[in-house]
């Protein structure tokens, strides 16, 4: 099992992604333009944005490798808008370009949903995202709230822990709702188990990301944990091995994603058969948990930097038994 999840992750067109598609067109119901699924241009944008994911976030690539044929691709497209927009913030020291860059994203979705639109830009996520909205229907509102969200400052802090979940979900919750439309699911019991889902995954990734932020990007604890714990923001930057303090508030946070991963896990039994796949993350969120509790919440232990080498194994097994 281990073999055969790395041997797809090492692979760049893994034939687990790439199967041969029958050359059809897709219709928009927006644009009234066609798309080729097997034109090479197509195919070249399905590649560019299969290698995004594999190369900036594994651990969903891996997930998206055990999905189904059919919806694979739209994955693939969805989770690189994703990966595009998240990394704007690490890689623009000036807000203003990285608004500039998330404007041409959301200009980008609105010209596909325009009905006046004539072309989109030439940008291979682009195409993918298009492919994926003709062929799904996909919600406008969830794909622009997904860009939106990344307009607030990096450096502005939290107030409260609900603002940290509706961040969350808003960054991540929203992805899932779109993922359940390709697989053709909507329900309010699965919309219940995507959301506490995202803010779970949310929470822990801006956990993890928080031992590699410079000063200038501020943290991820809101102000109200820091002030029950009589910490300040400099204590969670220097991050040392022996504050208590720093360790209570990442402690709550970290509670605050187990909170909303168990109530995911209980709804899975009223999630359809086809849409348990979407869980499937659920697996890394609960073991990395475990592994900041065992490091006594200290963010920055070497352990906690480490890749979870058998992760691919618990996937598949986790993936065959339909437990998440």
């Amino acid at each position: 099992m281990f073999r055969l999840l790395n041997n797809c992750a090492r692979t760049n067109k893994s034939s687990i992604y790439y199967e041969p598609l029958k050359r059809r067109q897709f219709t928009s119901s927006t644009t009234g333009t066609h798309v080729d699924v097997n034109s090479n241009s197509n195919q070249a944008s399905a590649n560019y944005c299969f290698d995004l994911v594999r190369q900036h976030d594994y651990e969903n690539y891996l997930c998206a490798l055990l999905m189904t044929e059919k919806p694979r691709r739209s994955t693939f497209g969805i989770r690189a808008l994703n990966v595009e927009v998240s990394k704007i913030a690490s890689v623009v020291s000036d807000d203003k370009i990285g608004t500039m860059r998330l404007k041409f994203w959301y200009d980008a979705i609105e010209s596909i949903f325009s009905p006046k639109a004539s072309k989109i830009p030439d940008h291979p996520v682009i195409k993918e995202i298009h492919l994926a909205i003709t062929s799904h229907n996909l919600n406008k509102m969830y794909l622009m709230r997904l860009i939106k969200c990344r307009e607030r400052p990096p450096n502005r802090l939290f107030v409260t822990t609900k603002e940290l979940e509706q961040y969350a979900e808003e960054s991540v919750s929203s992805m899932y709702y779109l993922l359940a439309k390709i697989l053709k699911s909507e329900s309010l019991d699965v919309d219940h188990a995507l959301s506490h889902l995202g803010k779970a995954q949310g929470i822990t990734n801006m956990l993890r990301a928080q031992s590699r932020v410079d000063r200038s990007k501020g943290v991820c604890i809101p102000q109200e944990i820091m002030l029950k714990h009589g910490v300040s923001q400099e204590r969670i930057l220097r991050n040392k091995i022996d504050d208590k303090g720093v360790q209570d508030c990442v402690f709550d946070v970290a509670s605050a994603a187990n909170s909303h991963l168990e109530k995911a896990r209980k709804l899975s039994s009223k999630v359809p058969s086809n849409i348990k796949q979407l869980l499937l993350p659920a697996v890394a969120i609960d073991r990395y948990l475990e592994r900041l509790r065992k490091c006594d919440f200290h963010l920055t232990h070497q352990q906690l930097a480490r890749r979870d080498s058998l992760l691919p194994v618990m996937y598949y097994w986790n993936y065959l038994r339909k437990n998440y």
